[in-house]
């Protein structure tokens, strides 16, 4: 059986470019936390922060996007291309855990977020902003995050907030949740060596 120090490095970077959208995307699963973000949405970047430094995962993240009409598709276009580096950095997914889950609070507020890289794509979305907007971004583009990112990195992901009166601490659980199931499902098993978690031989 291998040790974990001998599967191959987990990193990748995904460029994604359309008519609304200029995307660059790097990470590394097995990072230090550390974060380089220039989004134009500065709340998405306190967000992306939040990954970063709870799912332990080194990420670089450029976009320039039509934010002259909103923020939509650049917000949506990067969860979609921090799903394809994800896959691509997870790679056939060997020696895993392959679940994680997490609770996180912030004062008042209290998300649940569970993960399953199961290699199918699937969101359950339970999070009921108390308002429409955190400063200047829009609450309904956490969602859109969420179903790029599992549409294109293939993970099935439930998340729930569970009490909260301040919409910022909501989406900051929220974030911090999906970050340390992430980084929980991601964890190498020593006891797994090199072996696929599932009964099928593939995720």
């Amino acid at each position: 059986m291998n040790a974990p120090a001998e599967l191959p490095a987990r990193t990748a970077r995904v460029d994604r470019k359309t008519a609304e959208t200029d995307i660059a995307v790097e990470i590394d699963l097995d990072g230090s936390g550390r974060a380089d973000l220039a989004t134009g949405v500065p709340f998405l970047d306190h967000m992306l922060d939040q990954l970063a430094r709870h799912g332990m995962l080194d990420l670089t993240v450029r976009a320039q996007g039509d934010l002259h009409v909103d923020a939509h598709h650049t917000v949506e276009d990067i969860g979609i291309t921090l799903g394809q580096a994800f896959k691509s950095a997870a790679g056939d997914k060997q020696g895993i855990a392959r679940y994680g889950h997490a609770y996180v609070p912030l004062d008042e507020a209290l998300s649940r977020v569970v993960i399953d890289l199961s290699g199918r794509p699937g969101l359950t979305f339970h999070v009921p902003f108390t308002r429409a907007m955190i400063g200047t971004f829009d609450v309904d583009l956490t969602h859109e995050f969420f179903q790029g990112f599992v549409n294109h990195a293939l993970v099935t992901l439930h998340v729930d907030n569970l009490r909260g009166d301040n919409a910022h601490h909501q989406c900051e659980t929220v974030f911090k949740a999906f970050a340390r199931a992430l980084r929980m499902a991601c964890a190498r098993d020593p006891r797994a060596g090199t072996a696929i978690p599932s009964t099928k031989g593939s995720l």
